[in-house]
């Protein structure tokens, strides 16, 4: 399980850096006009994407002290919310590493982001936190093409065969 959740960040950052690709062929006029995402833009679901799996990794840490707000806007500045991302699932894949396999079983408790008591398993919240950046990613990709951008080719399958010749 563990060697699972380490690929699946790095997964995570190959899949955002093939994104990247797409959005950077935008303006950031583009990338912040609203196409009737959750939300609305391109540019704000990326960087909730951002905070979403730093919300979960301090939660899995036992550091989270509040509730999201996620209507804020972490990095309006497109180009440090992209290394932000990218540097969230290279840590994220390295805190993963150091962690020993029978901590994946345990069971954490936080508080959502209703503010009310919760309780999951270290592997579902982070099932959640991977699938999470893949719903939304999946959702400004749709925008991107939308937009006149190239689709990105950020399937599982691709990240996996990235190396072949």
């Amino acid at each position: 399980m563990k060697t699972y959740f380490i690929e699946q960040a790095d997964y995570q950052r190959w899949a955002s850096i093939e994104l990247f690709k797409s959005l950077d062929t935008l303006s950031d006029e583009q990338r912040r006009a609203h196409l009737g995402l959750f939300f609305h833009d391109a540019h704000h679901t990326v960087d909730h994407i951002l905070m979403v799996t730093r919300n979960w990794q301090a939660r899995l840490q036992g550091t989270f002290e509040r509730t999201a707000v996620y209507e804020e806007v972490l990095y309006p500045d497109w180009t440090e919310l992209k290394t932000a991302l990218l540097n969230e699932f290279t840590g994220l894949g390295a805190w993963l590493n150091i962690q020993p396999p029978q901590w994946f079983d345990n069971v954490i408790e936080y508080l959502g982001g209703d503010g009310k008591p919760r309780r999951t398993r270290v592997r579902d919240g982070l099932s959640h936190v991977m699938t999470h950046a893949v719903h939304h990613r999946g959702q400004v990709s749709a925008a991107c093409t939308r937009l006149g951008a190239p689709s990105p080719k950020m399937d599982f399958v691709f990240y996996l065969r990235r190396n072949e010749k």
